[in-house]
């Protein structure tokens, strides 16, 4: 059973499953609408639990995972008793490590409403309602600590089970980097009207609040003056980035 923040030794395998949670933090990507990044874990790094992860731990893992095409799953919360709660909410695209940490790709299903909703709650302004991610993991090989100054455990190796976004972060140094989808804001379509379709300052105002209408009461056009097919295709290259 997944409860956060506990090792749970299954009796007939008697392998612990830990979760170590991160914070994130969010930011406008180029890619595909409903994907993100970010870290799932942070290398010499003690977590709020006494846990220290070093780099290759999961190099084993990953390796398997690729080979198989048995990859972590995307759960939310590190899923829970009943069959909704452990239906994963998307797809993990790349896994890797480097020399920070455990660095992770993924998309979240918006077509179905718990991907829908988590990928919100990530988007939200000023700030991202659900700003975590945690690992859940069966530890395969680690160190006790022998002082007071030194980690609960050095985990050597671990076999990843999970990967979730979570409410609360234990793990400030490592998260999601970006959160990618097609939004544009108020002033970067001004720009792009400004830029690159010649309008003013005042032309590009009108035409957000009111669209191509708009422009009736601040330019006196021939037909065909404003070249709308151009200026949609400029806006939508910025709209998809």
């Amino acid at each position: 059973m997944a409860i956060r923040g506990y090792e749970v030794k299954s009796a007939r395998e008697q392998k612990v499953v830990s979760f170590a949670d991160v914070g994130v933090k969010f930011a406008e990507g180029e890619g595909e609408e409903g994907m993100f990044s970010g870290y799932g874990a942070v290398f010499g790094n003690i977590d709020s639990y006494g846990d220290v992860i070093l780099k290759g731990a999961f190099k084993d893992s990953l390796r398997e995972a690729k080979r198989s095409g048995m990859w972590p799953a995307m759960l939310l919360q590190h899923g829970g008793w009943s069959s909704e709660d452990m239906t994963p909410i998307g797809v993990w695209t790349d896994l890797e490590e480097d020399e920070k940490g455990l660095k992770v790709e993924g998309k979240l299903a918006l077509n179905t409403s718990r991907g829908r909703d988590v990928y919100e709650l990530m988007r939200m302004k000023p700030r991202p309602a659900l700003s975590g991610l945690s690992i859940g993991y069966r530890v395969k090989e680690f160190e006790y600590g022998t002082k007071p100054t030194q980690p609960r455990r050095t985990l050597k190796k671990v076999h990843l089970l999970e990967i979730s976004p979570v409410t609360f972060p234990a793990n400030p140094k490592a998260g999601i980097s970006a959160v990618k989808g097609a939004e544009m804001t108020e002033r970067q379509l001004e720009q792009v009207l400004m830029r690159d379709a010649g309008f003013s300052a005042q032309e590009a105002k009108a035409m957000i609040a009111g669209g191509f209408k708009a422009l009736k009461g601040t330019r006196d056009a021939a037909p065909g003056e404003v070249d709308v097919v151009n200026v949609l295709k400029e806006a939508g290259k910025l709209f998809r980035s």
